[in-house]
């Protein structure tokens, strides 16, 4: 089977050869980290029948080891690759690759492949350490006395100790030395994949996709100014570029979005991910040495952007904080309002509705320049009577009150692009979608395809439901044993934000009235929606839960707004006493919600009852006799 592999692959692509695409054989494969212990790799031993050398796999190649897809003896081609160095050992970086065969018995017998640069040092350490062994050898016998007597010293002294080998001396420097001649030829162009902190010279071509804003920072080694701009070439890697300082008075005029590059010099360091949100573990850190050209051609081949699309369904059950590309057709746009942030500051928001095929929509939150730039753009479509598509790049999911998503520094948004999916959606909306109704993955409601999960009371705690990181939605049986009434409902916000009621709390003005500061609006007449907080018992234990507004009405019989006025305006508590007493101490099937979540500075598992129904006993019944047959 030796015929399969290519005769002296390994020789000739440690030579340089990046275009044989050769077949070699897998002998071994290791898993290693790197870059500080956060980064995979896996090293793979390689062989063409007669000599092996080892090869790194880049990180987009990793799922194939993982997988049990590549495995020892695996018969493969090598489509992409290169050399590098790393303390002058040479090592080959696999960047793509093919498995011929999965599974092969060893072929040949492979021998490692000796580095020329490692033999020629073995080589010249042979010669001195033959050169000196001579010597020795050339030394007179001590047996002889008339040897003894001519030699003088210092090689008598040497004669002497017959048992000690000279030690070696460097051969002596010449003054007369030509001058050293540097490689200045320029680096050859490589993927952006194949970036990683092992190559001494490289350069990509690229496009600039996004540019930040400089920004100012204060640390422990005092002020310092630092920008970033990303980076997209024609095989469709993504790669942040970041300067710093002196670096960015000296690049950050020559970025321009849409631009291409070509970048040279630099460092390769693990991508910082509190701030880098692109699909590549690296990210350049340009430096004094570092250059950075800009093409005179428009180069076609490298697209002017790069999406990874979301439908809004799958964005549905994403984890909180993920960053996702989104694309939809605008349904509806709220008014830009000013909002107090935590820390004092102001800021401006906006809130936009999404839809697409898949059946959902979901709210976009536009924060700060966004709110008067691209959402003054879409208000003024919407106003018109245009419905046009969004793209978000790097929007952020939030899970308060179900997913919204939110646009961070990184986030880039584009109106009407010229892309297939927008035209794909736009033929959908004109055709159908306009018309249809869209469940909103913004409310916090029950999945519809979530199966009935019975637990009790204590399961709640004893099996830590809530606190992965994801809300877990529970069916009880349970007692309604207290309702708190001192607190049971808030005024909230009557008017539409999108396509369904802001209900924020709302506070009295001075001249007897409303506001709301999320829609910037006064009003004469708020709303009251229930916010009951309540315990609730079965056999196993008590706990606390809460009941909104949909929720409260099923509990209590009536709106909160009729329990309010008969509390406060008619203020008739022994009508109201006679509602809160005829709740209590009745059996309900609870639906809940159970999701930790942070209150100051501590994490508490809160229950949300999401739906709520009075018992039937004859359902029930029905229900414990099926469970009963099945663990039969």
């Amino acid at each position: 089977m030796a015929e399969r592999l290519t005769p002296n692959a390994i020789g000739a692509v440690m030579a340089g050869d990046v275009d044989l695409k050769p077949l070699v054989q897998a002998l071994d494969i290791v898993r290693m980290m790197a870059a500080g212990g956060n980064q995979e790799r896996y090293r793979v031993t390689i062989s063409d029948g007669v000599r092996s050398h080892h090869a790194v796999l880049a990180s987009q190649l990793n799922d194939l080891a993982k997988g049990g897809h590549l495995r020892r003896g695996s018969v493969l081609q090598l489509i992409d690759y290169t050399c590098s160095s790393v303390q002058g050992r040479r090592f080959i970086m696999v960047l793509n690759m093919e498995i011929i065969s999965v599974s092969c018995e060893v072929i040949g017998d492979p021998k490692p492949f000796a580095d020329s640069k490692a033999s020629t040092s073995a080589e010249a350490g042979t010669e001195i350490n033959n050169k000196q062994t001579s010597d020795v050898a050339c030394i007179p016998s001590l047996e002889n006395s008339a040897d003894v007597v001519k030699l003088k010293s210092p090689t008598s002294n040497l004669c002497s100790k017959p048992g000690v080998q000279p030690s070696y001396r460097p051969p002596p420097a010449y003054t007369n030395r030509g001058p050293i001649m540097k490689n200045e030829a320029p680096a050859r162009i490589i993927p952006v994949a194949a970036l990683n902190p092992y190559q001494g010279r490289w350069a990509i071509k690229a496009r600039v996709t996004a540019k930040g804003d400089i920004r100012r920072y204060n640390n422990a080694r005092g002020d310092g100014k630092v920008f970033s701009f990303d980076l997209l070439d024609a095989d469709g890697g993504e790669i942040r570029a970041t300067c710093f300082n002196s670096i960015v008075d000296r690049f950050y005029e020559l970025i321009e979005v849409g631009r291409v590059y070509v970048l040279s010099k630099g460092s390769i360091k693990p991508a910082q991910r509190n701030f880098n949100h692109l699909n590549n573990d690296w990210e350049i850190f340009l430096d004094s040495t570092s250059k950075v050209d800009r093409c005179p051609d428009e180069d076609e081949s490298i697209p002017q952007q790069n999406f990874s699309f979301r439908p809004i369904n799958e964005i549905e059950n994403m984890e909180n904080a993920s960053v996702v590309d989104v694309i939809g057709v605008l349904v509806s746009v709220g008014q830009c309002v000013t909002i107090l942030r935590k820390n004092g500051m102001e800021t401006l928001r906006r809130i936009l509705t999404l839809k697409d095929m898949s059946g959902r929509s979901v709210e976009l939150t536009l924060w700060g320049n966004f709110c008067n730039k691209e959402g003054r753009e879409m208000q003024d479509l919407y106003e018109s009577g245009l419905h046009p598509v969004l793209a978000v790049k790097t929007g952020r999911v939030n899970d308060f009150s179900g997913k919204t998503i939110g646009t961070i520094s990184t986030t880039q948004l584009f109106i009407d692009p010229d892309i297939p999916e927008s035209q794909k959606l736009k033929d959908w909306f004109e055709s159908e979608g306009k018309n249809g109704t869209s469940q909103s993955i913004s409310r916090d409601v029950m999945p519809l395809y979530q199966n009935e999960i019975r637990k009790n009371v204590s399961q709640i705690k004893d099996e830590g439901l809530g606190r992965m990181g994801k809300p877990d939605w529970v069916t009880i049986k349970a007692t309604l044993s207290y309702i708190k009434v001192d607190t049971f409902c808030y005024t909230a916000c009557p008017l539409m934000a999108g396509d369904r009621q802001c209900n924020r709390k709302v506070t009295k003005t001075t001249v007897g009235g409303w506001h709301c500061e999320r829609c910037n609006q006064d009003f004469l007449e708020c709303d009251y929606r229930y916010i009951l907080q309540a315990q609730v018992q079965d056999h196993t234990g008590v706990t606390w839960v809460t009941a909104f507004q949909e929720s409260g009405e099923q509990i209590l019989g009536c709106s909160a707004k009729e329990l309010y006025l008969l509390k406060y305006e008619k203020q008739d508590d022994t009508r109201f006493g006679e509602i809160i007493k005829n709740a209590l101490f009745r059996q309900y099937l609870f639906k809940l919600k159970i999701k930790e979540e942070i209150y100051g500075d501590e994490q508490q598992t809160k229950a949300t009852v999401v739906k709520s129904e009075k018992l039937n006993f004859s359902a029930e019944t029905k229900h414990l006799l099926s469970l009963h047959q099945k663990n039969e």
